[in-house]
């Protein structure tokens, strides 16, 4: 069975930091192009980042460009998101997803991705 685990959510002011993690068992994480997402209530879900599983190739949504850092460790089979600057837009159910066969420069359509974790929750408030 492959299984995502989200994990590093909360509570945090405008302006801080949060460091959200995706935990993979069951399958080489490295194999597969993993895509973060978020859900605000009432809103679709939507592409934050994505890296890809052929050369670590990084992307990001325009409106977390220069805010958000997608990166991967191989040896603890684990994704990792580090937001900064955070914004009360930035607010949702964040979301990690995975799948061998996303083409390249795609991965931020959620029909794109097969696996998906259960999400942390991401507010954003003063």
């Amino acid at each position: 069975q492959l299984q995502l685990v989200e994990s590093g959510g909360g509570l945090v002011q405008p302006g801080g930091s949060l460091r959200l993690s995706c935990a993979a068992s069951g399958f080489r994480l490295d194999y597969y192009t993993i895509g973060w997402f978020r859900q605000a209530p009432g809103k679709e879900r939507e592409g934050v980042s994505c890296i890809s599983s052929s050369d670590g190739i990084t992307r990001y949504a325009d409106s977390v460009k220069g805010r958000f850092t997608i990166s991967r460790d191989n040896a603890k089979n684990t994704v990792y998101l580090q937001m900064n600057s955070l914004k009360p837009e930035d607010t949702g159910v964040y979301y990690c997803a995975a799948d061998p066969n996303v083409p390249t420069n795609w991965g931020f359509s959620p029909y794109e991705y097969d696996n998906w974790g259960k999400g942390t929750l991401v507010t954003v408030s003063s």
